[in-house]
This record gives C-alpha cells, sequence and structure tokens, in this order.
C-alpha cells in the first residue's frame, strides 16, 4: 500500500537539505512605531527592525488609513458576507473602483481580495473567451500570470525576459489575425528590475496585440499622484489592462483591474477567481480608498522612498556588496547559496534584531538565493547605518563574495 506520510515527508526532507525549507517568522507590527516591531520568537518577544516588507511606503499604519477602516468595523463588521454577486457589494467597494479608474484614467475598474486573484481571473478569462487566442509571456511573470494562461488552455509563447526583439520575432510568427495578448510585469519584484514599456507596448501595438500589465509593484509609488511606470513613461493610453494591488504601496490588502468597460465586464461575469470567491471586506476596502486618496495629493511618501533606496544602494555598493539590480526602490542583495543566504538571515534576526528574510528557490532560481530590501520612507537614517554596518560584518564573517573596490564604513567623508 502506498504510504503517504512517508512520501511527503521524504519530499519535505529533500528540499530542507538542500536549504530551500521555509520557517515561518511570526513578527507583529507596531502601528505608528514600523519598520520597529515584536518577534514572537524562541527567545521570547523583543523588538526587531523590518527591512523586507512590501508596507513600501508606511501607509499601513498611516493615522487616516487606520480610521477609515477602524469606522467602518465599528458601523458594518469585520466583512462582507459573501461574493460580490450576493451580498458582498457595499459602497466602499464601488467607491475605490472609481477611484483606481479615475486615477488610471481608464474606463473602469474591479476589486479582488488578492492580487493574485485579479491576475488569475484577468488572464484565464482572456485565455478562454477570445477565439484561438495566443498569449506572449515574458519568461520572468509572476506565477498567478502564468498559472491563469496555462489553465486557460489558450496557446501561449514565452519571449526572453525584457526582450522587445524577441517578442517582435515571435509575434510575427502566428498569424496577424489572431488575437494576441502581450502580457508583463512594469517592475519585476524579485529582481528589481524595470521592463522596457515603451518599446514593449510599441511592439504590441505594431501587432494589434492587446497589452497586460501588472504594475503591483509601481502603483502608488510611481508616476504622477502614483499611478504607476505606464503613466510615469507618458504611455498610459497603450496598456489596455492594468492589474494593480492594494497590498504594497497602499499598504493595504486586496487587487484590481483597470482597463475598457467590455473587458471588465467580461471578467466580472465569467471569471471562476471573481464570481466564487469572497468579497474584499468593507473596511478593507474603505482604507485602501482612503490611501490612494491620500497618494494621489502627497508626493512626499514616494520622493522619500526614492531617496532612502538610492542611499542603501550606494551604501551597499560601496561596501562591495553584490545586488541582482539597482534599478528601482527594491534592494535585491545577491547571496547566491541557499544555506548562506538562510544562515545570513538568521545572523541577522537573532543576532542583530534585523529581519530580512531569506529569498530562496522556487521564489528565485537556483544559485541567485538573496535578501530582498525593501527601503521605506519609515526607515531613520540611523537604522540605514545599523543595517548597512550591521549586513558588512556578517558578510565577511560568512565569507561571502564582493565585488568591486571595497571602501570600509569607517573612511573618511
Amino acid at each position: 500500500m502506498f504510504d503517504y506520510d512517508t512520501y511527503f515527508s521524504e519530499r519535505i526532507r529533500g528540499i530542507k537539505e538542500s536549504g530551500q525549507y521555509r520557517v515561518f517568522t511570526p513578527i507583529e507590527r507596531l502601528a505608528g512605531s514600523f519598520p520597529r516591531a515584536i518577534h514572537h520568537g524562541s527567545q521570547g518577544p523583543r523588538e526587531v527592525t523590518v527591512w523586507c516588507s512590501n508596507d513600501h511606503l508606511g501607509m499601513g499604519q498611516h493615522p487616516q488609513v487606520v480610521e477609515a477602516m477602524q469606522q467602518v468595523v465599528a458601523r458594518s463588521g469585520v466583512a462582507a458576507g459573501g461574493s460580490r454577486n450576493i451580498s458582498g457589494t457595499t459602497p466602499h467597494h464601488l467607491s475605490l473602483e472609481r477611484e483606481v479608474a479615475d486615477l488610471h484614467q481608464k474606463e473602469t475598474a474591479l476589486t479582488f481580495i488578492t492580487g493574485y486573484a485579479a491576475n488569475d481571473a484577468a488572464l484565464y478569462v482572456l485565455g478562454r473567451m477570445l477565439p484561438d487566442c495566443v498569449f506572449f509571456s515574458d519568461r520572468l511573470n509572476h506565477a498567478s500570470m502564468i498559472t491563469a494562461m496555462r489553465a486557460s488552455g489558450a496557446e501561449r509563447h514565452i519571449f526572453e525576459h525584457n526582450d522587445p526583439a524577441h517578442l517582435e520575432q515571435l509575434l510575427r510568427s502566428v498569424d496577424s489575425d489572431r488575437p494576441k495578448v502581450v502580457a508583463f510585469e512594469s517592475i519585476y519584484s524579485m529582481d528589481g528590475d524595470i521592463a522596457p514599456m515603451e518599446e514593449l507596448c510599441a511592439v504590441a501595438k505594431r501587432h494589434n496585440a492587446l497589452v497586460y500589465v501588472d504594475e503591483a509593484h509601481t502603483v502608488g509609488m510611481y508616476g504622477p499622484q502614483g499611478a504607476g511606470l505606464a503613466t510615469q513613461l507618458g504611455i498610459a493610453d497603450e496598456v489596455t489592462l492594468l492589474m494593480g494591488t492594494f497590498a504594497k504601496g497602499y499598504g493595504t490588502a486586496g487587487g484590481y483591474l483597470a482597463g475598457p468597460t467590455a473587458i471588465i465586464d467580461a471578467i466580472r461575469s465569467f471569471a471562476p477567481a471573481f464570481i466564487f470567491t469572497l468579497s474584499m471586506p468593507p473596511a478593507l476596502a474603505a482604507a485602501a480608498l482612503t490611501s490612494v486618496r491620500h497618494l494621489r495629493h502627497s508626493d512626499e511618501e514616494r520622493q522619500q522612498l526614492h531617496e532612502r533606496a538610492r542611499t542603501v544602494k550606494t551604501r551597499l555598493r560601496d561596501v562591495g556588496i553584490p545586488l541582482v539590480t539597482d534599478q528601482s526602490h527594491i534592494v535585491p542583495v545577491l547571496v547566491g547559496d541557499a544555506h548562506k543566504c538562510k544562515e545570513l538571515s538568521r545572523i541577522l534576526l537573532d543576532e542583530h534584531a534585523i529581519y530580512a528574510q531569506a529569498i530562496n528557490f522556487p521564489s528565485v532560481p537556483h544559485g541567485t538565493e538573496r535578501l530582498r530590501i525593501n527601503p521605506s520612507p519609515v526607515h531613520t537614517p540611523d537604522q540605514v547605518d545599523h543595517f548597512i554596518q550591521t549586513l558588512d560584518e556578517t558578510w565577511t564573517r560568512l565569507h561571502l563574495p564582493r565585488t568591486g573596490t571595497r571602501t570600509p564604513l569607517n573612511a573618511a567623508a
């Protein structure tokens, strides 16, 4: 007889031996004091500084955002009580959808309980409904995009990462009359590199392809009013369908799509990931709406984010600590070894009260293990100094390779 427990135990043992096994790090955020948080670990509760949060602007603790959520919880409770089609649509959802549609200058928008669900719903419906549809997908697209395209059953071509010339070649190989969808991200979350959006959109336009862009890591943080990278580059009209999230720049949770009314309505009407799932809690929608509105009128948080990220990247380069890329606000520190990456993260947390999560396969390829550092406006200059000095010392302790000529941290300015 097949031994299920033994089979799965052996699989888990394999990923433990390879250094890929993941262990939860219980963190309790301190509203008003973040990035300070309480780590509930084996040493008991103690204060740490978080360097790997996706709350890039600190909006998860903004007083107006917190108050908006508290007020709606007090009035309406903690959940919507159903799907959007069955008792789960509230005025808060509709206001939020109108707001993000206006933000992106699109006809309409649709919210989801997660960004993953938004990608799943949109790409599945496009692939299933467009007759003889063919996808053209960047090689490093997010798992939510890849699984949705696969599940749709539509033909799929993979173009090399951020390579407009390869996209052009693939598009030319397909009958010009077929419906085509070009799907990519504006900023890739693990490498922090920026897509050549202008070139990719131009190629897609030449071949009459629908352009689908995941702007999860740019909305709130790039462009006028935080409308994202496409708006910053002046090509928002070239993007047919945009996916955004409230879970990163806006500091709350949930995802959304913005685009033409007909396409959004088809997704609303046919996507299992929308129809058969719980509606976003109304208090969460209210908090997200408050965050979006604040960042439409305030550039301060965005400016501080990019200034802090530039400082961290410069300081890391000065001490020869390698980065995967340095193109965006995401700072991926390249370790290149699964076991040492986990040990680096452990030392920082256990000995120095710095939480920087190790990122291993399957999130990143083997041999590119890293710490993904997310500086933010709420990290103080003293916290930056402490982080850089501690990482530099621990890097030496673990005999990790450096790049270029190291500038000693105590060198004269």
